[in-house]
């Protein structure tokens, strides 16, 4: 069935569960999992060139901070669960798009992805990641709520 799933996480609780719940489905099919994370691309204005640099430095060395810890999770889990897995961080101020990119250079044949499960108003006014993953993906996504 599936060969090779990728595993966005955004450290938020529902990605958590989605780890879990995506490790055990991993190990069912005997499929390898990509964990990745997405950070945003470093952007600021100055009048003062030399601040660029140290905030610049600052804010790669915390969003790769971030994203380790993120990915801890998802390897710990793999680990737990006996599955094949690998991490990967991208830089992309779109996430959905290095999700989809990811998913297609990696041969991903599966995204698997936590829903905030936001209903109403909000749903409309929050465009997700997950539901543009779904709009743009060629690749099957697996929505966990």
């Amino acid at each position: 069935m599936y060969t090779h799933i990728l595993l966005p996480t955004d450290g938020t609780p529902s990605s958590k569960d989605a780890i879990q719940k995506c490790m055990r489905f991993a190990k069912s099919l005997g499929a390898k999992v990509t964990g990745l994370h997405v950070v945003p691309q470093y952007h600021m204005y100055s009048y003062q060139p030399e601040m660029l640099d140290d905030t610049s430095e600052k804010f790669t060395k915390e969003c790769q901070a971030q994203a380790e810890r993120y990915l801890t999770d998802v390897e710990l889990e793999a680990k737990e669960m006996r599955v094949d897995c690998d991490i990967l961080i991208l830089t992309n101020d779109h996430p959905y798009e290095a999700i989809i990119h990811a998913a297609e250079n990696r041969h991903c044949d599966l995204i698997a992805m936590a829903s905030h499960g936001r209903k109403g108003i909000k749903a409309l006014l929050l465009s997700s990641e997950t539901q543009k993953v779904l709009a743009h993906s060629k690749i099957p996504v697996l929505v966990y709520r």
